[in-house]
């Protein structure tokens, strides 16, 4: 058995994939990982963005592109089971074995806003971090009827989720 880790590291990015990573090495690079849909090539329009989707054969990672030229933010989806052993850390956690709400006390207990203003949604602004808990399959819940886990996070740069905080005051 073979082991992938992937390090969310925001605002800079993720594993082999710095944001502000052109389009072209993004697309080079996800190639390498499994099968690459883009969808909006050469989209600028702002909320249709290109999207490189890298297709693992136990994980997805959407790569959002702006204007088509660099790498804005990559939305990482839980791994499944399989043949490797995938581990998705930031600052040494287990993001997708932690339970989410544990997580969620751990980000804060690193001294990190964390901002709950979706049902299934929360975001770490200025750092920029978006986790999801939104499933389109089966999965374990936890006690409140969500999914037990974080279903995809996101990293986005420094201003990625920051005018959620205007919306906090």
């Amino acid at each position: 058995m073979t082991a992938m880790d992937i390090e969310l590291d925001p605002p800079n990015g993720i594993t082999d994939f710095p944001l502000g990573m052109p389009a072209a090495d993004v697309k080079a690079s996800a190639a390498a990982l499994g099968r690459v849909d883009v969808s909006n090539e050469g989209s600028t329009a702002r909320f249709r963005p290109m999207k490189v989707l890298a297709l693992h054969p136990q994980f997805e990672i959407v790569f959002h592109i702006k204007d088509s030229k660099t790498l804005r933010a990559a939305e990482v989806w839980i791994p499944r089971e399989g043949p490797q052993d995938i581990t998705v850390r930031f600052r040494g956690i287990d993001v997708f074995r932690t339970p989410a709400l544990q997580l969620v006390t751990q980000l804060e207990e690193l001294g990190l806003t964390v901002l709950h203003n979706e049902p299934n949604h929360w975001v770490v602004p200025k750092l920029s971090l978006g986790l999801g808990r939104v499933a389109g399959h089966d999965v374990p819940l936890d006690n409140d009827g969500e999914p037990l886990y974080f279903q995809s996070i996101l990293v986005g740069p420094t201003d990625y989720y920051d005018f959620l905080l205007d919306e906090e005051d």
